[in-house]
């Protein structure tokens, strides 16, 4: 005969049985394999031609410049055969395989309106990434003096016309490469009142610039920075 305690241990029993079958489901014969990464690495290594290659990978030498490329094609556009720049960009080569002059001016054209636009803003931030530290304190310290003052300057591109490589050298380990660039924007300089104190806020100036850009080509840091700036005629 049961007693009180059999009865409710048997209810228990079924209870906890009922609720594990809810949880755990029910063997149907279709169930998935467990995921095995060995027999997957197997596959791949096993499929042979069958592996896709990931898209824009090329082999190293397809990275650099062709030895077979005439001097009067590598430079197409960027410099003259023969000439002090076709010789100093030809030296940046030697020392760095991937160098391409198109891209440089690509990323030059680039600095030139983030320093010029974080000039303007006071970003210091960004001026920072983007220069030496001699040419950094330079742009600092007029960044200090007008934030003395109150003054506040308005920029704004219209465009960038022309970015022209018309200097290269390799200075030891360092490649620097001087840039020609000319814009036009829009700028004016405000007092604290909001009085146009230089530039017009309503015309469009043509400025030309001359950068330097440098870079020590056995960093580990793929970035350039300026090094130097002149107005340019």
């Amino acid at each position: 005969m049961f007693d009180i305690y059999t009865i409710i241990f048997l209810a228990l029993a079924v209870f906890i049985f009922l609720r594990l079958r809810s949880v755990l489901g029910q063997r149907t014969g279709r169930e998935r394999p467990p995921y095995d990464p060995y027999a997957a690495r197997d596959a791949r290594a096993q499929g042979g031609d069958k592996v896709v290659a990931l898209p824009n990978r090329k082999p190293e030498a397809a990275a650099r410049p062709s030895e077979s490329v005439e001097a009067t094609e590598r430079w197409k556009g960027v410099a003259e055969k023969g000439s002090p720049i076709a010789a100093g960009l030809d030296a940046v080569a030697e020392s760095d395989k991937g160098f391409d002059a198109n891209h440089f001016i690509a990323g030059a054209r680039a600095a030139y309106e983030m320093i010029v636009g974080a000039f303007a803003a006071g970003d210091r931030r960004t001026l920072k990434n983007l220069l030496a530290r001699e040419v950094f304190d330079g742009f600092d310290a007029a960044i200090r003096e007008r934030e003395t003052k109150g003054e506040t300057i308005e920029s704004r591109f219209v465009s960038l016309e022309t970015a022209e490589i018309i200097g290269a050298e390799m200075r030891g380990t360092t490649a620097q490469i001087t840039v020609r660039f000319v814009s036009q924007l829009i700028t004016a300089t405000r007092d604290k009142s909001g009085n146009v104190v230089e530039g017009n806020p309503d015309k469009v100036t043509d400025v030309t610039d001359v950068w330097t850009f440098a870079r020590d080509l056995t960093s580990r840091d793929p970035n350039w920075k300026l090094v130097a700036t002149e107005a340019g005629q």
